[in-house]
């Protein structure tokens, strides 16, 4: 048998992994299953807007041939406009790069910022995405905590702790994915502080940054250090219900010619694929100065507001279970308290969840979380469903208890 390359030894997608395999199993036999395992909004009634598709349909005939490799102009000169908004300085369309969602700019940068060796500051838990990537282009992943008691917080302590002379980068990822957390000032200077006096790059993953709730205001670390070298990393694909679409870029920004080593490996990278999806690339004008259709969301009457209120209310009457309540996203990270139950362990319970109530969810350890016993939930179906839904896990959960 011939085998497979050493670097995926650790790599692993649970989101979509043996949980979801058994899910398609189930309902390839005639079981309803609640899938509650993927933000993908699409899956769940949410149309995208009326201002993404007018945009595709004026202008389908300009994706018709390549386009730059780092994007459309037109597309590009709107992003950039629009993280200047966000407080970045100093930055030029040229320091744009879109990519088949930040799936893929992710990737690409990994590959050219971290080599054999290098160490990569992520939190846990954590998206695997990016600790995938690490192991990918043969790094180290190396986890710093982020504190359940301080809103989900990154520890600062926890980071300067994990530092040595193999630490290349910090990646942030803010607002969260699976907490839904959005990070304080305070926090965010601290890590930027922790970036300049190490000489590290920063990087932030801010994909939920227009999916914030409850009055708060989403900051982006490079407008607070600017004279670190960053690359921020954001799309469409939850904010405008365009997940299919894989539309999403990087930013570079920091200190002149700081990077510009690592954006050469990124265009090398870049023109190995010729160029990202240029249907995409057409909605990102029309897309970003539309915020009224994401805006309705996140207030009370909005799905996500109204989503987020009957899965916590259901929760609220379930002895045994913890959360802290999101401020972004659509995601909850609740915890069970194990002494209370029957389960081995987060797989367990997920398993035993699965086969007995027919609903996923993903254990804490998906997301590099081995602290406690924990669960994320996707927070997409209709009030009414995740109101059943946690009905439902209460029941589950009465006939597991100690």
């Amino acid at each position: 048998m011939v085998q497979c390359s050493d670097r995926l030894e650790h790599v692993h997608s649970d989101i979509r992994g043996p949980l979801y395999q058994e899910a398609l199993r189930m309902e390839a036999g005639g079981t309803n299953v609640l899938k509650l395992n993927t933000g993908n909004p699409g899956r769940f009634g949410f149309e995208l807007p009326n201002s993404v598709r007018q945009a595709l349909a004026l202008h389908i005939d300009e994706a018709v041939p390549y386009c730059d490799v780092r994007g459309m102009a037109t597309a590009r000169s709107v992003i950039c406009t629009y993280h200047i908004g966000r407080g970045l300085q100093g930055i030029m369309p040229n320091d744009v790069f879109i990519c088949n969602g930040v799936s893929e700019a992710a990737s690409m940068l990994m590959n050219s910022l971290i080599g054999t060796n290098d160490e990569l500051l992520l939190p846990t838990p954590c998206y695997s995405l990016w600790s995938n990537n690490a192991y990918l282009c043969g790094g180290k992943p190396v986890f710093y905590r982020c504190d359940p008691n301080n809103h989900w917080n990154p520890d600062i302590d926890d980071i300067k702790s994990k530092i040595t002379p193999h630490t290349k980068a910090i990646l942030i990822i803010n607002p969260n994915n699976p907490t839904g957390a959005v990070y304080s000032h305070d926090t965010l200077v601290a890590i930027a502080d922790i970036a300049r006096e190490n000489h590290l790059v920063l990087l932030s993953d801010e994909i939920y940054d227009r999916l914030v709730m409850d009055g708060l205001r989403h900051e982006s670390i490079g407008a607070i250090a600017p004279d670190v070298p960053c690359v921020t990393f954001n799309g469409l694909s939850k904010s405008h219900i365009i997940c299919g679409f894989r539309c999403g870029w990087m930013v570079f920004s920091g200190p002149k010619g700081e990077l510009d080593q690592i954006k050469d490996g990124v265009m090398k990278l870049a023109s190995m694929r010729l160029c990202g999806n240029a249907l995409t690339q057409l909605v990102i004008p029309a897309a970003l100065v539309d915020s009224e259709s994401t805006r309705e969301m996140l207030v009370p009457g909005g799905r996500l507001y109204e989503q987020r209120r009957a899965t916590t209310e259901g929760l609220d009457k379930i002895d045994g279970v913890y959360y802290e309540k999101n401020r972004a996203a659509f995601y909850l990270f609740p915890g069970l308290e194990k002494e209370k139950f029957t389960f081995k362990d987060g797989q367990d319970f997920a398993m035993k969840f699965l086969h007995e109530a027919n609903i996923l969810v993903i254990p804490g350890n998906g997301f590099d979380w081995t602290e406690d016993m924990r669960f994320r939930i996707v927070m997409l179906p209709d009030p009414d469903v995740l109101t059943k839904a946690m009905k439902d896990l209460k029941h589950f959960l009465n006939h597991h208890r100690r």
